[in-house]
């Protein structure tokens, strides 16, 4: 999406004028996106210095200029874009991200820069503004088909206007040089250079309309992480980490390097993130790191759907398949482990984790507690509101009562966690961030402000589950469309798969088994027919999701309510129906709900078996297909 658009003519003009600020909040607002008042001011301050350095007769008046465009399928928004052709008739976009800062202090991680808050007195990790405009390059490159068809160069910078030259030393250096190589540094007395770089790339208007193919050019089918992890474990960059992810991502890396001069030290870090924010990706990418490194370490969680779709994707090139294959493992498999038996541990879906271990849950004693004694280094990536068992008992609480219970034994064991360790960015569902919370809000989970999300996502509401399927099916065509349904359905073809006319779930005409492998659904061609739960599918991602909702959420005058008795007999796993706790069984409820409506890369379809509830999201939803029609009008 783009917020503003002209040419280099009209954007010096709306600054010259003093109105390119307002015109700027103006779309934002129009468009559904936040705009605070430091945002405002920071046009103000920026755009005046993008006038200066476009101001030049070698750059023609026609040439195209984008402000605040948001990357597809994320929620993440490039500050200036320059595009057009050079004198060799190249197309060409230059992606400049601007910052006003001033002061940083440098670190000695690789792409991560200390910046003091505009509160005062606060300081946080963030990434170096050379790798952020990398990150976006990268990420528009990955989603639109029609750049790299088109030969579309992409030229990413940083422009940091207020920046004294004098302290360029606080942004170079080894741990930064490899960076600004792939996307050049410009600082306050850099506006010629800058010109210099822009006019190398770009000077006429391009024959095509480039903006219209950056913004509207075909997505490329969006990559789930299930498919990469073999290429990603052989070395290859598939997935380019944005923001938050890279701080979090070298914060651990940091703590690898120093194990050699602390090897009587344990460590413990708590990676916070919620659906679609990358806590797998930055999982599978660390694993890549570290035994590239000759760090020993190993993947672990409870489900073991997502370590049989990563197996899948494995192929020979720098390792043999058994060494990959061998770097997943159970989140049970520590029960008898060693103290340091191994460098690091990777505990993807950490709030999963149970006390006990084995086949008959009788093994072990807390399976935090395992994990932290089995690894130098422990890795939890934890999401407490995706919790969807009684039994599900990773939480930070748990995490810091075994730290705190290994350092009255005498152990020397740090615990990392905090705001350089916390995702937010949404890569999933559209990307975007406010799709989450209006979840939150649509399932009553939380009160929120998000009534309506700020992005264009294909979710609608069906009345027939046979409808919904057939509307599934087209969008199958590269295995990444499944159907999932919440626990409320009798598991009576268990063992009896074989039986042809015989199915678990019957809603009218619609007829279906549940998942015959829960390992396999994700992965399996054959699995579409089939309706997968909530083990078969989190932790992992599809491009499309039909969701059948039960009985077990209703709506009754005004409110979303659960119902733990229209939960199966047959259901062993959620634990809802024997547990007298009302509270805890009406978080699994609608956890397990938010959690499957969040599977879907660019969209969810939706039937409920509850007629009220239906109509309510049907209402929830119109109201947001109205207010993107609204945009699509003010965007033309």
């Amino acid at each position: 999406m783009l917020v503003y658009h002209g040419t280099k003519k009209e954007f010096i003009d709306a600054v010259v004028n003093g109105t390119i600020a307002d015109t700027i909040h103006e779309k934002l607002i129009e468009a559904g996106i936040p705009d605070g008042e430091s945002q405002y001011g920071s046009y103000q301050n920026s755009m005046p210095y993008m006038q200066m350095v476009l101001n030049d007769r070698e750059i023609d008046d026609d040439v195209d200029i984008a402000i605040e465009y948001q990357i597809p399928l994320t929620s993440r928004r490039v500050d200036f874009i320059v595009a057009g052709s050079n004198d060799l008739d190249k197309n060409n976009l230059v992606i400049i991200e601007l910052k006003q800062w001033s002061h940083i202090v440098k670190t000695k991680k690789n792409n991560i820069v200390e910046l003091e808050t505009f509160t005062g007195g606060a300081v946080r990790e963030v990434v170096h503004p050379c790798q952020q405009a990398y990150s976006y390059a990268k990420l528009i490159a990955n989603f639109n088909g029609d750049i790299r068809k088109n030969d579309i160069g992409l030229w990413p910078c940083a422009y940091l206007h207020n920046y004294h030259s004098a302290l360029r030393d606080d942004l170079t250096g080894p741990q930064y040089d490899e960076m600004i190589e792939e996307a050049p540094l410009f600082l306050k007395q850099d506006g010629i250079k800058l010109r210099e770089h822009i006019i190398e790339h770009v000077k006429h208007k391009s024959k095509l309309d480039l903006f219209n193919i950056v913004n509207n050019g075909q997505l490329k089918p969006s990559k789930a992480l299930q498919d990469a992890v073999g290429s990603v474990l052989n070395g290859n960059e598939e997935f380019t980490l944005v923001m938050e992810q890279e701080v979090a991502f070298q914060n651990i890396m940091t703590i690898a390097a120093q194990l050699a001069l602390r090897p009587d030290e344990k460590h413990v870090v708590v990676v916070k993130g919620g659906p679609g924010t990358g806590k797998s990706v930055i999982a599978v990418n660390l694993l890549a790191k570290l035994i590239e490194s000759d760090y020993s370490a190993l993947y672990t969680t409870k489900n073991g759907a997502p370590r049989y779709a990563f197996s899948k994707s494995m192929t020979r090139g720098r390792y043999s398949l058994d060494f990959l294959r061998g770097l997943f493992v159970g989140s049970g498999f520590f029960y008898d482990k060693k103290t340091n038996y191994v460098d690091f541990i990777l505990a993807d879906e950490a709030h999963r984790l149970k006390l006990k271990s084995g086949y008959m849950s009788n093994l072990g004693e807390n399976q935090v507690k395992e994990i932290i004694n089995a690894g130098r280094v422990s890795v939890f990536f934890l999401d407490e509101d995706q919790i969807v068992t009684t039994s599900d008992k990773g939480s930070f609480e748990e995490i810091r009562k075994w730290v705190d219970y290994y350092r009255r034994q005498g152990q020397k064991i740090n615990l990392h966690y905090g705001k350089n360790l916390e995702l937010v960015s949404q890569f999933r569902c559209g990307g975007s961030d406010g799709y989450m919370a209006f979840l939150d809000d649509l399932l009553q989970i939380r009160n929120t402000a998000n009534k309506v999300f700020d992005i264009d996502y294909d979710i609608r509401i069906f009345d027939d589950p046979c409808e919904m399927r057939e509307a599934l099916r087209p969008l199958n065509a590269n295995n990444k469309a499944r159907m999932i349904a919440g626990y409320c359905y009798e598991w009576v073809t268990k063992n009896k798969t074989y039986i042809e006319n015989l199915y678990d779930i019957n809603i009218g005409n619609f007829h279906a088994k549940w998942n015959f492998d829960t390992n396999k659904f994700a992965v399996d061609p054959n699995s579409f027919e089939q309706v997968g739960c909530i083990h078969s599918t989190q932790g992992l991602e599809f491009d499309y999701v039909g969701i059948i909702i039960g009985k077990d959420l209703v709506f009754d005058r005004g409110i979303v309510l659960t119902n733990k008795n229209a939960v199966a007999q047959s259901d062993s796993s959620s634990g809802v129906r024997k547990c007298r706790d009302e509270i805890l069984c009406n978080r699994i409820i609608r956890n397990t709900y938010r959690t499957l409506l969040s599977r879907g890369q660019k969209g969810c379809f939706v039937y409920c078996e509850d007629e009220n509830l239906r109509e309510y999201l049907k209402k929830r939803i119109a109201i947001c297909k109205e207010y993107h029609e609204k945009l699509s009008k003010i965007a033309k």
